[in-house]
């Protein structure tokens, strides 16, 4: 007689949860925010097809810059930073349930933030100001570690920690900006919570994971990441922000930022790039190599769009700017969470087919998004496509986070 094995039943998806790892809870608001701001945004740009008006406090493409900058990106670090963080300063495992207070004040000042940059500056002010202050919560939380911490390197944590702090600021200025209706400040306060809080903190940790993954994954390669490095990467986001604000003359910027761009791209190679292509074992490992590149190119194409403008020739418009944000910032997020989610909880550190096509639709987004910036038609397909991908990842990766890991450990 044929007998049928019995499958053990999926675990049901449970809020409770979320409380059982930093990860989970950081991960879980950092997605739910992302797919919301994603089907925003893109129905923003459908309305006038359809003859809708929508009422602004302010310009939609600051409402836009300030809410894909500081809307959802620091729940994502907080999920990492405490989750990763610990192990770096050889202290305790952090609480989830100690990150909750904070992390939902952020959330909802960012909820009412969306309504409010719609409705009334007041609430949008108010809203931004409540972020601000769950943020700055969850800042002190993480210097307290860095703080207690005896270990003999805290180099990438002090420095994501002065990023945070300067995300503070940029989170209280967008707050007054909005409230004494200031637009010039409130750009400002979105180029500073870009250039000094968000890609800062996402190149100091990819200078400490990417070279520890790849001697992990690529046998013979060494973890080479001297600190020196920090130099054209840090110092080409200082100068990115300055040529965003026209701060300087493009002509004494661009050529620092094409030195910056020629050795991160050099130190990509130097890291394993054409390595991770050549196998789909090392797939995950080739998301994050990815996303690394469009750091290069971003700062690259900004060299590139300054000597235009210094030669009276144009620009590149938004194109280095979308590099640097949908480029380098949106595949290094899905890549890092991805591989945090699948390591954490139980499953093996690889990407399957529907995951890594789903990253290659993002890197056509990336390139829609640039021909958009230099006149081509291709803004709302760029917008479906990075709203397909954070929905596809909040359904897919954001089941595992309310659910036990696989392996029956904690955690």
């Amino acid at each position: 007689m044929r007998t049928i094995p019995i499958q053990p039943l999926r675990e049901p998806w449970r809020p409770q949860r979320l409380l059982s790892a930093p990860h989970r809870l950081g991960f879980a608001v950092g997605a739910a925010a992302m797919s919301l701001l994603a089907i925003w945004w893109l129905l923003v740009l459908l309305a006038p097809r359809f003859d809708l008006v929508l009422p602004w406090v302010v310009a939609p493409t600051l409402a836009h810059g300030l809410l894909f900058t500081l809307g959802f990106m620091p729940a994502f670090m907080v999920g990492f930073l405490f989750t990763a963080g610990p192990r770096w300063l050889g202290m305790p495992p952090v609480e989830a349930r100690t990150l909750l207070a904070p992390l939902l004040q952020f959330g909802i000042g960012w909820a009412l933030a969306l309504v409010g940059l719609h409705a009334g500056g007041l609430v949008a002010a108010l809203g931004v100001a409540l972020a601000a202050a769950g943020w700055l919560r969850l800042t002190l939380r993480f210097g307290r570690l860095v703080r207690e911490s005896t270990a003999p390197d805290r180099l990438h944590a002090k420095g994501v920690l002065i990023a945070c702090g300067l995300g503070v600021l940029a989170m209280a200025l967008a707050g007054w900006a909005l409230l004494s209706q200031q637009p010039l400040l409130l750009r400002g306060a979105t180029q500073l919570g870009l250039w000094g809080f968000v890609a800062p903190v996402y190149a100091i940790v990819s200078h400490r994971m990417i070279p520890f993954f790849s001697a992990a994954a690529l046998p013979k390669l060494e973890a080479w990441k001297p600190n020196a490095l920090l130099v054209p990467m840090l110092g080409g986001l200082v100068a990115g922000g300055l040529a965003e604000m026209g701060w300087l003359p493009a002509w004494l910027l661009a050529p620092p930022l094409a030195l910056a761009s020629l050795a991160l791209l050099l130190l990509a190679v130097r890291w394993g790039l054409v390595r991770s292509l050549q196998g789909e074992s090392l797939r995950l490992l080739a998301m994050l190599h990815g996303g690394f590149v469009w750091l290069g190119l971003a700062l690259g194409l900004q060299a590139v769009s300054l000597t235009l403008q210094a030669t009276g020739q144009g620009s590149l418009g938004a194109a280095p700017l979308h590099a640097l944000t949908l480029g380098y910032l949106g595949c290094t997020l899905i890549a890092m969470i991805t591989r945090v989610a699948a390591g954490h909880s139980g499953r093996p550190l690889a990407v399957d087919r529907a995951a890594w096509a789903i990253y290659g639709l993002l890197q056509l987004g990336v390139l829609l998004r640039l021909a958009a910036s230099l006149g081509l038609n291709s803004l709302i397909p760029a917008a479906t496509i990075w709203a397909a991908v954070t929905v596809f990842w909040t359904w897919r990766y954001g089941g595992w986070l309310g659910r036990p890991r696989i392996d029956g450990r904690p955690g």
